[in-house]
């Protein structure tokens, strides 16, 4: 009995070129392949945001606990050279919680000291405002009267809304007790990251397979590497934009120079927009108390400590931890400020980070592709081009 040919069996015919055995074009089945594990893909993805979503308290204190063990471990690890470990984390949470108060405790003693003297100052730079509105060389006039209409409107709508607003206050707190919450079981996992973090990350590894270990163990490795690199410098760079903040503001004679640093330096941490949006808020700040120019000498004082961090502090910081294009970043905030605001924009950056390290170290790429010179031609080419 003969044998039946496998790639066509007699008596069947053939389908279009490029086809199966029904017809399909080959390009539509290859689409659609595509198409459908697409589809799995994005699913898995919406399971997992929507996973997060009902557990948002307890990703926010992970995330937080991460965040402090990165910033304190080396701290810590000093400590621990001349102590014991579990004494060493308690005394590095100490030394944070020390410094974190003493800068809280500056930025009000500012404002209390200065407060007298502040609202003269405002007064005065509001009143010039005005005039500038009203007589200025701008193409159109603002008047005394427009603003006091514009300020009763503002009284009008918020006696209105009374009801509203106090409403939703009440609603926000339930969220203050989730924020306390969060920060205290973010507090109690540092302590134990701080303290036993090896140890933890050993257990884990040994509850896996021993043929996947190897693989989990170089993708902790990575993510760790990258995301504790992200977070100190993270830190370095906000401290460094608050102290050049600070001085900028302090020639300039801009009142509440030390808290509106502190606000950039906090500003900092949402990457691309927060420190500008800080720093205008210290523009107006400026012509407020101080007039146009001075608000003007802010915002290229603004501008140069950008360019400083971009091209300064960002490579000589950061380094070869974090090697996302500049249009990830946008992307990626952009992303996160959609989903969940203001929280999404803060760990947007530091999770894809994580994520194209740990791709990275698992990924063997192919030999990356010759860029073509289309003006150089080979010399077999013009040969052949030469008439016979």
């Amino acid at each position: 009995m003969a044998e039946q040919n496998p790639r066509r069996v007699a008596g069947q015919r053939r389908g279009p070129a490029g086809g199966d055995e029904e017809g399909v074009p080959r390009w539509l089945r290859t689409s659609a392949g595509t198409t459908w594990r697409l589809l799995v893909l994005l699913v898995g993805v919406g399971v997992v945001f929507y996973a997060t979503a009902q557990v948002k308290l307890l990703f926010i204190a992970v995330f937080i606990a991460l965040v402090l063990t990165a910033v304190l471990r080396p701290l810590v690890d000093i400590y621990a050279k001349v102590m014991p470990r579990p004494v060493a984390t308690a005394l590095g949470l100490l030394t944070g919680f020390l410094v974190f108060s003493g800068l809280i405790f500056y930025v009000a003693y500012s404002v209390a000291n200065q407060w007298s003297a502040l609202s003269d100052q405002f007064g005065a730079g509001i009143d010039q405002i005005v005039d500038f509105l009203e007589n200025g060389p701008l193409p159109f006039t603002i008047t005394n009267d427009q603003i006091g209409h514009w300020i009763e409107n503002g009284q009008t709508w918020v006696q209105e809304h009374a009801g509203d607003i106090a409403s939703q206050a009440a609603a926000q707190a339930g969220s203050v007790v989730e924020v306390f919450t969060a920060m205290a079981l973010a507090l109690f996992s540092a302590i134990f990251f701080l303290a036993r973090g090896k140890d933890m990350w050993t257990w884990f590894l040994n509850q896996l397979p021993a043929r996947v270990r190897s693989t989990w163990q170089t993708a902790g490795g990575a993510g760790w590497f990258t995301f504790s690199g992200y977070t100190r410098g993270t830190v370095i760079i906000a401290v460094t934009d608050g102290i050049l903040a600070a001085i900028l503001l302090t020639i300039v004679g801009v009142p509440l120079a030390a808290p509106l640093a502190v606000l950039v330096m906090i500003g900092a941490f949402i990457p691309l927009i927060g420190a500008p949006s800080a720093m205008v808020i210290a523009m107006i700040v400026a012509l407020a108390a101080n007039g146009p120019i001075q608000a003007a000498i802010v915002g290229l004082g603004i501008a140069a400590i950008g360019q400083f961090e971009g091209h300064i502090l960002q490579p000589l910081v950061m380094g070869k931890q974090v090697s996302l294009h500049p249009v990830v970043v946008a992307l990626a905030v952009t992303a996160g400020t959609l989903t969940a605001g203001i929280l999404g924009a803060v760990i947007a950056v530091p999770l894809v980070a994580v994520v194209w390290a740990v791709y990275s170290r698992l990924h063997t790429p192919d030999p990356p592709m010759v860029e073509e010179d289309d003006e150089a031609v080979p010399e077999e080419s013009e040969d052949e081009a030469e008439p016979a």
